[in-house]
């Protein structure tokens, strides 16, 4: 994609309202545009960043065997009465008539919807267990919407849902995404900890947030550093293993956050060395709840003696739209974010030092031709000076840049610039393609 013809409305200063580093990133970077309280529009940067995101976890949910459907947004407010939650939810659930004067409401969330799904098309126990996810926007109205992105009113979710024929296969299936959200977030170029969480308003007993280090999180967290070491194995797990011990493993390390840290049993079981404390940022969270909506709202199976049995339930919650945000926080510098290789608006950006230049666009034009058949490329071919284009580019936070500037002319050499690192290096133009190609760009 040539710069010149992509919407890119980067701002200078960061606006007024933005009070932390990836509200201030994305609305300086021209990923989003504030529609109201909450609530953003995806500019083309951003919802570049946002589907990456989104197919990742895709991909991920469906090597573990779980399977894809979409959920309307507008619910019926009789399925959330028939649960027991529709006036326990409080007034973050937006509530609405139809002309009909028919109760409906915008979905926060979907254990009612798919509850419903379910024992509408499922009755026997040789069914189970049946995984089923989609990923829909969502809204709550929150009180105090901040933090851009991050705790916005309107967001976009992964939701997963269980369904198993009793508690022991149900926790084997919980156990089955707790290794499929560490294995996302690996992906993603995070590093997630697991932490035992309350369950609030969606119910249960068991239940874990997956929260990334950022100095900017919302919440403290205490852990046994460990855990980090043991997340480095997660990406050679197969869902055929059991998962089960690996799963016991990461639980025997100590991991809280602030509301459910024990000072005490912290000192007592983690070295002083080992012990970490730290920010951090809830970017998943799972959730075991046996039977508290299956077993109201009657979603039952006949088991293998031809008896209805109630089947057990569990929810497993990603935010997509909240990620893009978390990235950013754990991921920038002073000069813009970085972005991980997986995730990146564009994997290279190529920079003409010289638009007026003949033959430096020349140069320029084939080496963006040559690349954008392999790689997703931004080409900055606009005719700013050297110190914008630089800026931009860092802002934006591309992981890789090629630079065409005299040198190219001269002595048919191009500048290759990590972001990450700041490392730069001349690469002959002959050996561009080969020296991409090493880089894995």
């Amino acid at each position: 994609m040539k710069l010149s013809n992509y919407f890119l409305p980067v701002l200078k200063e960061s606006p007024s309202e933005a009070e932390i580093v990836s509200h201030k990133l994305m609305l300086r970077s021209g990923m989003i545009s504030q529609s109201s309280s909450g609530i953003y529009s995806w500019l083309p940067l951003g919802l570049k960043v946002l589907k990456k995101i989104e197919n990742i976890v895709r991909d991920e949910q469906n090597k573990a065997g779980v399977n894809e459907i979409l959920m309307p947004t507008i619910q019926p407010a009789d399925l959330w009465k028939e649960s027991g939650r529709y006036e326990d939810y409080g007034k973050e659930m937006l509530r609405i008539n139809d002309r009909q004067e028919r109760e409906m409401l915008y979905g926060p969330t979907n254990e009612e919807q798919i509850t419903d799904i379910f024992r509408r098309n499922v009755k026997s126990y040789k069914e189970l267990p049946m995984l089923l996810y989609h990923i829909q926007w969502k809204f709550r109205d929150e009180l105090r919407p901040r933090f851009g992105v991050m705790r916005g009113r309107e967001f976009l979710m992964k939701d997963a849902y269980s369904f198993d024929i009793d508690a022991a296969s149900s926790e084997d299936t919980y156990n089955r995404f707790f290794i499929c959200y560490l294995k996302t977030f690996a992906r993603l170029g995070l590093k997630a900890i697991p932490m035992a969480a309350d369950t609030g308003p969606i119910g249960g007993d068991l239940s874990h947030e997956f929260i990334i280090i950022s100095n900017t999180g919302e919440s403290d967290i205490y852990f046994d550093n460990n855990i980090l070491n043991e997340g480095n194995k997660i990406s050679d797990i197969s869902y055929d293993d059991d998962l089960n011990p690996i799963v016991e493993k990461f639980k025997s390390y100590y991991s809280a956050s602030d509301e459910k840290h024990d000072k005490a049993k912290f000192d007592e079981i983690v070295h002083k060395e080992k012990q970490m404390n730290s920010k951090g940022i809830e970017v998943g969270h799972i959730f075991h709840f046996g039977t508290k909506y299956s077993n109201s709202m009657k979603a039952n199976v006949l088991d293998s003696d031809g008896k209805e049995k109630t089947v057990h339930m569990g929810s497993y919650g990603i935010g997509i739209s909240r990620l893009v945000g978390a990235i950013i926080e754990s991921s920038h510098d002073e000069s813009g974010i970085i972005w991980p290789d997986a995730v990146s608006p564009f994997t290279l950006g190529v920079i003409n030092l010289k638009p007026k230049d003949d033959e430096a666009s020349s140069i320029a034009n084939k080496v963006y031709n040559q690349i954008d058949d392999k790689s997703e490329v931004l080409f900055d071919d606009k005719n700013d000076n050297a110190g914008v284009k630089f800026s931009r580019m860092d802002l934006i936070g591309l992981p890789h840049q090629i630079i065409i500037g005299s040198k190219a002319v001269s002595d048919g050499l191009v500048e290759y610039k990590n972001r990450k690192s700041g490392e730069t290096e001349f690469i002959n133009l002959d050996k561009l393609g080969k020296f991409l190609e090493e880089m894995n760009v």
